[in-house]
């Protein structure tokens, strides 16, 4: 079969959606051979879109479509329609809540887009058109909605289950999280899997104190200080340059080995491959050490520019990135030092001062999650 040929898209085709999705509720329930996923969307009419569309489009990419409600009532299948790409909605009122339940299958997601299996568990990437896999939706950036997750998985095999914002509860198999803050969809992130967990915290100059979180697969936790501190002098530079607080109670990162991307800033729950997070003295380069360093700024410096102020499409990547690369490149010479204590005579080369603990190296608690 004949795969299908990419569409081009201008700029001088932009046009506000006819609708937008003021929040989302979504459970994902990850099962043996595949996951089934619940829907609410809240949904408004545009006051800057064409008034005269009255079917509402939602996106979508290898979904099943299980059912579909309008304003809890089940819908007819003469209001809708359904294609491999497109959930169309017909005769909808100017607000109203549409809830679907979908099946989708993550075991065999080659793609990585969307959740996908890893080694260790499951993960999501959802830049730039990745959501759409997950659950139907209008996946564009310009489309910013506040997300509630609730997360259903084996305790057994999956002990972490992670997305964006904030724990509101958990317990065996499950986990809700809410971000208070309204963003476009290729910022959703989601994790259940097996892995380790470093803590830490930070007190923002406010006097608020942050939960910090670093996951890692088993293992490797001794590998994972460096990029904490790094997350730590990221923030205390933001804080002090331009004023920016993490406006979270808790920021997480996890490190995989088998993620396709080098790392991706999801709102407070950014996802590494594990070359941008893991080193250790006897076995990493001063170039190593620096990489993470710049890496772990920038997509946290997405946490502002990027995240809560993002673009409008993707003709606007340049502007969503160019601030983090800016602030990760400027700050970087000031953050990172790997020199010995001054009390210290530090007559060693750099090459083999590497053989001991850094001057930095984090003080953080290091567990076993779920464990």
């Amino acid at each position: 079969m004949r795969e299908p040929q990419p569409k081009s898209i201008q700029l001088k085709d932009y046009a506000p959606p006819p609708f937008l999705i003021d929040s989302i509720d979504l459970e994902v329930d990850i099962r043996d051979d595949h996951a089934l996923v619940k829907a609410l969307l809240e949904v408004r009419r545009n006051p800057l879109g064409d008034k005269t569309v009255a079917s509402l489009a939602l996106d979508g990419d290898e979904l099943e479509l299980v059912s579909v409600s309008l304003d809890e009532s089940p819908l007819e299948k003469s209001r809708y329609a359904v294609t491999p790409e497109k959930l169309t909605i017909s005769g909808v009122p100017e607000r109203f809540t549409l809830g679907t339940v979908t099946r989708i299958i993550p075991q065999k997601n080659t793609r990585l887009e969307g959740l996908y299996a890893t080694q260790h568990g499951f993960v999501t990437q959802c830049e730039a058109e990745g959501f759409r896999r997950v659950t139907w939706f209008i996946d564009r950036p310009d489309v910013m909605a506040r997300y509630t997750t609730t997360i259903r998985a084996d305790k057994s095999r999956f002990p972490v289950l992670l997305s964006n914002g904030n724990l509101l509860g958990k317990g065996d198999g499950w986990a809700r999280f809410e971000d208070p803050f309204p963003k476009p969809c290729y910022l959703f992130a989601l994790v259940a899997a097996n892995l380790d967990v470093l803590k830490d915290e930070f007190v923002s100059r406010s006097g608020k104190r942050k939960e910090l979180f670093l996951y890692v697969e088993p293992g490797k936790l001794d590998q994972a200080g460096w990029a904490m501190d790094c997350l730590k002098r990221a923030m205390k530079w933001d804080e002090r340059r331009f004023g920016l607080e993490l406006d979270l109670d808790q920021y997480k990162i996890v490190a995989v080995g088998d993620f396709n991307s080098g790392a991706m800033e999801n709102k407070g729950l950014n996802i590494f491959n594990t070359r941008y997070v893991l080193a250790r003295a006897d076995t990493a380069t001063d170039v190593d050490y620096l990489n993470i360093d710049r890496v772990v700024a920038h997509e946290y410096f997405h946490n502002w520019t990027g995240d809560r102020v993002t673009c409008r499409d993707w003709f606007q990547l340049s502007l969503k990135e160019g601030s983090p690369i800016w602030k990760s490149a400027t700050s970087t010479p000031r953050r990172c030092t790997r020199r010995a204590p001054k009390s210290s005579a530090c007559s060693t080369p750099c090459s083999a001062r590497r053989n001991s603990r850094p001057a930095c190296a984090s003080t953080s608690s290091a567990t076993t999650a779920g464990r």
